[in-house]
């Protein structure tokens, strides 16, 4: 039986995004970044993001088509349905998104399957590579923690499609606390790598920082604190002129990870010991800090853990998106109405 070949659009933030895949397989998935418009500004600006989006997602999907060589399989027609995120994510950005995969959907006569994108991150660690015999079985039931720029999540997975938000950031999201470090430290945005980068040559115990709701009994994520902690630390008494040395930006960048991995590891373990899951499913854009990766993993033993096979595929794109529509398309879960499909910013589970 043929797997279902399945094209997907993002376009939640700051990435123009578009794949294809088969089954759990991924045949192409092209990212177009827009990190060099947003630099200068520290962060995502979301009319300049609107207007990127606009003038890539056309030259996005045509790439992504083409690079899963669905011309040799008659082309458009072989496909069996469009997916897009409708949520959450920046407003303006959802919008350019859907409105072309509405637009493919009712040109091309194919069901349209709306995607929320913390689900894609979710599943991504089940897309498989294109190559023959690599195969991996999904677990039937799992926790999933979800680390990205926007959002800190621990979900509890009944099975996919099922699912329960057992614990989420109060505030800022982990992705968040380390790009407004980095912000902070003058070292330039997205601040995640950059922090990886020089934590390497820090120690992570020269600096005192908090763990975050270390004791608290629930599973929430809370990240302000600890970025108001190296803010007095980095400008003493509000100091505007304060220049830290290199040794102390290597430190306080090693010591801000190490505090942001005891807070999701502990948590993680919390949530191991409530609900005994059978594997852990790691997703969302943080997850490409390799340091912060193997700490969660060591955390887990001896739960199986599932991560993406491809750097990538953490970060924002619609290789995962085109997974968790795989899911709903097997249940026939399409859009009923695509004309009224709108944009959902503040979607969650």
């Amino acid at each position: 039986m043929r797997q279902p070949l399945i094209l997907a659009i993002d376009t939640s933030c700051d990435e123009t995004c578009a794949a294809v895949t088969q089954g759990r397989k991924v045949l192409s998935n092209v990212v177009a970044s827009q990190i060099n418009i947003h630099q200068k500004y520290g962060g995502v600006v979301p009319h300049l993001a609107k207007r990127a989006h606009q003038a890539k997602i056309e030259f996005v999907v045509k790439e992504a088509t083409t690079r899963s060589l669905l011309a040799d399989r008659q082309g458009d027609s072989s496909l069996d349905a469009i997916a897009v995120t409708v949520g959450p994510g920046l407003a303006p950005a959802l919008e350019v998104g859907i409105d072309y995969a509405k637009k493919l959907a009712l040109k091309w006569h194919k069901p349209l399957i709306a995607i929320n994108h913390m689900e894609g991150h979710l599943l991504s660690s089940l897309a498989q590579p294109n190559t023959p015999g690599c195969r991996n079985i999904p677990p039937r039931g799992g926790i999933g923690l979800l680390v990205s720029g926007g959002h800190t999540q621990l979900i509890l997975v009944k099975k996919i499609g099922q699912y329960q938000l057992l614990g989420e950031t109060l505030d800022d999201a982990a992705g968040e606390a380390l790009d407004k470090l980095a912000k902070m430290l003058k070292l330039g945005y997205p601040g995640g790598p950059i922090i990886e980068a020089l934590a390497k040559n820090g120690n992570p115990d020269s600096i005192k920082l908090p763990i975050p709701m270390q004791y608290s009994k629930n599973l929430n994520f809370s990240f302000s604190g600890l970025k108001t902690a190296a803010l007095y630390l980095i400008s003493p008494r509000g100091e505007r002129s304060f220049h830290p040395g290199v040794e102390f930006i290597y430190d306080m960048c090693a010591g801000f990870q190490k505090a942001i991995a005891l807070s999701l590891t502990t948590k993680l373990k919390k949530a191991i010991d409530q609900y005994q899951p059978k594997a852990l499913l790691l997703g969302g854009g943080v997850f490409a800090n390799l340091y912060l990766r193997r700490q969660v993993r060591s955390a887990a033993k001896p739960l199986p853990v599932f991560i993406p096979y491809s750097k990538k595929l953490f970060t924002d794109n619609a290789a995962m998106i085109a997974i968790a529509a795989y899911y709903k398309f097997l249940k026939k879960d399409f859009v009923k109405d695509i004309d009224k499909l709108d944009r959902q910013p503040n979607l969650n589970f």
